[in-house]
């Protein structure tokens, strides 16, 4: 029995959690990528045009598919299109273009009458026309990811700077601007089999300094009942119901306003941290989900009992990373510590503002939130990350 894992670049998802959790089930993977020079070479790899659906099912013929699933932001739709033509379980293709395209969700949103996000897109080679009382707003590519490219804009001549700027890097890319949505940043976790869905838990994430929105750390913090009966009602609209899904929004004046939903697991090694803090095979279960069984299944945990709290080494310069702490797994009291790399030493890298300067993360998984913190303090004190600019 073959499962066919579509992806772009290596990942950690796919290395150190979908691989190993295929074998864990008894089958064959293959990854289906566009890039194959770039995986190692123990990984069984083809090539294929991943973004064309047609070619995703010519390359599954030569072995029967049980499974099709992707974890990748860019390949949702054209995995569901392609999982669809083989009959076997996946998303909605339309679900994960919606998700995929932050001005289609907005509607879908509205349409619902769920909530109201004042968005203007600016197709390339089009000039902003945003109204005034838009600012603050933020600007950001329709379909970007890891908050690349992502910016607060104060005033109508920021907001001209910047898709200039963005326009710089990526002249063919249609961009969004998006009212500004004051609140804590927060994210739900969930599972579903297309008919029920469950929810994981959550992050609160703590942000660095604007007119960026990088992700510096995130403290357990599952969403309160109120807030889960909201968030469904938006996934509902949707139609987000298959599978793993990450979604970030804001509570403000208790009512829940999205951020944006990724159709996939949570990224950056904190899908790897859920299984542990979880206690539980995840990537197995969404494995399983696409083998067509039912969430009940799956045997989730009502509770957990633990906290956990992440934190990101962030590069604060462009350079050469020449020293840093390898892969790093330790116990500190009743807490488990890890700190695990995510750029090579050796490397240069531009400073961008965003998710790709993380140099490492490090987490503390134990009993309580005062006991994590201090323990992964401790930790971070005695590491060093060097640039040389």
């Amino acid at each position: 029995m073959r499962l066919y894992l579509t992806a772009l670049n290596p990942t950690d998802a796919v290395l150190d959690g979908f691989l190993p959790a295929a074998a864990s089930l008894g089958l064959s993977a293959t990854v289906l990528t566009d890039r194959p020079a770039e995986w190692p070479a123990d990984v069984p790899v083809a090539r294929c045009a991943v973004r064309d659906p047609a070619a995703v099912v010519a390359a599954t013929a030569a072995t029967r598919a049980v499974a099709l699933l992707s974890n990748s932001d860019h390949l949702q739709e054209a995995t569901a299109i392609a999982a669809r033509k083989l009959g076997l379980p996946g998303k909605d293709p339309d679900a994960a273009r919606l998700c995929k395209d932050k001005a289609a969700a907005r509607r879908a949103i509205a349409a619902a009458g769920l909530d109201l996000v004042r968005t203007v897109t600016i197709d390339p080679d089009t000039t902003p026309d945003v109204p005034t009382g838009m600012f603050p707003a933020v600007v950001k590519p329709r379909e970007g990811v890891a908050s690349e490219d992502a910016y607060l804009v104060a005033d109508r001549a920021e907001l001209v700077a910047r898709v200039a700027e963005i326009r710089g890097r990526r002249p063919d890319v249609a961009l969004v601007v998006e009212e500004y949505l004051a609140g804590e940043l927060r994210t739900f976790e969930t599972l579903g089999d297309g008919t029920e869905l469950a929810s994981l838990g959550g992050w609160r994430t703590g942000l660095g300094p604007p007119p960026t929105f990088t992700e510096e750390s995130l403290a357990w913090s599952p969403p309160a009942e109120q807030a889960r009966t909201q968030l469904r009602a938006r996934l509902d609209a949707l139609g987000v119901g298959f599978g793993a899904c990450h979604t970030e929004y804001v509570v403000s004046d208790g009512r829940v306003r999205l951020i944006e939903v990724n159709y996939r697991l949570i990224g950056d090694r904190m899908d790897l941290i859920l299984a542990d803090l979880l206690g539980v095979p995840l990537f197995e279960y969404v494995i399983r989900l696409h083998l067509g069984e039912p969430l009940a299944a799956l045997g989730l945990p009502d509770t957990v009992d633990r906290y956990a709290h992440v934190e990101y080494v962030c590069a604060d310069r462009s350079g050469r990373l020449v020293a840093a702490p390898g892969p790093l797994d330790t116990v500190h009291g009743d807490v488990r510590l890890g700190c695990r790399p995510l750029r090579e030493v050796g490397r240069t890298a531009e400073h961008t503002g965003t998710n790709r300067d993380y140099l490492a993360v490090l987490h503390g998984i134990g009993p309580d939130e005062g006991t994590v913190r201090q323990s992964l303090t401790a930790l971070r004190n005695g590491l060093q990350w060097t640039i040389v600019e």
